[in-house]
C-alpha cells in the first residue's frame, strides 16, 4: 500500500484547528481530521508523527514584538536556524512570517531534534488586560495537512 493513503500503514497526518478559549487564552484545539477525535496537544501519537506543540521560549523578552498581529493564533510563523548562536548551536528562532520580527525561540530539547523544512503556525495565545504574554505554536513535518479555519467575518 502506498503510504499516506488510507488504509496503509503510514497514513498522512490530518489535523483540524478549532477555535477555542480559556480564562486567560485563546486560540485552537486540535482535531484528527479523519476521526473527528479531540487530540491533547502532548499526544504521542500526533508527535510520532511529526507535529509538536510547544510554548516560545523567550517570548516575554520580546513583548512589544508580541503584540504584532502577525502573532494571533491561526498565522503562520518562519524558523529561523542559528547556527552562530553562542548559547545554542542548534536553536531554531521563531520569527513573523514576513521575518520582520522576532519573537522567541523553540524549546531547545526539541530544536536539537529537528530537520527544516518545517511548518509553523501560531495555536494559542496568552493574554491579560488586552496584551499578548506568551504564545504556543506547532511545529509540523511538510507531510502534515494542518486544516484552518476560515477567517471570522
Amino acid at each position: 500500500m502506498t503510504p499516506g493513503r488510507p488504509g496503509s500503514e503510514r497514513e498522512r497526518l490530518r489535523l483540524w484547528l478549532e477555535r477555542g478559549e480559556l480564562e486567560g487564552g485563546r486560540g485552537f484545539w486540535l482535531r484528527d481530521a479523519a476521526t473527528g477525535e479531540a487530540l491533547s496537544w502532548r499526544d504521542e501519537r500526533r508527535a510520532r508523527a511529526g507535529a509538536h506543540v510547544v510554548p516560545v521560549a523567550g517570548a516575554s523578552r520580546r513583548g512589544e514584538a508580541l503584540q504584532d498581529d502577525a502573532f494571533a493564533p491561526g498565522n503562520p510563523v518562519a524558523l529561523m536556524p542559528e547556527p552562530e548562536n553562542e548559547h545554542d548551536p542548534n536553536a531554531l528562532a521563531v520569527w513573523d512570517a514576513g521575518r520582520r520580527l522576532h519573537v522567541g525561540y523553540l524549546p531547545a530539547a526539541l530544536a536539537a531534534e529537528l530537520e527544516l523544512p518545517l511548518q509553523a503556525l501560531v495555536l494559542w495565545e496568552w493574554r491579560d488586560a488586552g496584551r499578548r504574554l506568551g504564545l504556543r505554536v506547532i511545529v509540523a513535518s511538510p507531510g502534515v495537512w494542518i486544516g484552518r479555519p476560515r477567517p471570522r467575518s
